[in-house]
């Protein structure tokens, strides 16, 4: 639906984000799907996008399955925009999915977070996993 519209920055290989597409479609809605590895970020959009989220780099930092200890993001007293700057050097660094939508921006981890930003939700969802999702 383009009156509201949803954009998930999505890497396909993560079960939550293919969970949270999954449950956007399933409330009805044509989410833009941006596979930001594929398509990268820029710093700009990544500021934008994370004080849009109410989020700092260091919070929206992936750990797991991410260069960031290698790199020495995970020391303190690393500042943002050196974060940021490696984020845009590597986009796996980027905890995902964010989601974005007229009611605003969130990491959704878990994914069930997906439904505070929309207007309607399913009825019923259930994860790949089997699990079931309530609302």
């Amino acid at each position: 639906m383009t009156d509201f519209p949803v954009t998930v920055f999505h890497n396909p290989a993560c079960g939550t984000s293919r969970n949270v597409v999954a449950m956007v479609e399933a409330a009805g809605y044509r989410p833009e799907v941006v596979e930001y590895l594929k398509a990268g970020w820029g710093a700009d959009q990544l500021r934008a996008l994370f004080d849009r989220a109410g989020l700092t780099p260091r919070q929206a930092l992936r750990e797991k399955g991410s260069p960031a200890a290698e790199l020495g993001l995970l020391e303190a007293g690393v500042e943002d925009d050196a974060i940021l700057a490696a984020m845009v050097e590597h986009p796996i660094l980027v905890n995902r999915p964010i989601v974005t939508t007229p009611k605003g921006a969130a990491l959704c981890r878990p994914s069930e977070a997906v439904y505070d930003l929309l207007d309607r939700t399913p009825d019923g969802f259930v994860k790949e996993d089997g699990e079931p999702v309530k609302r």
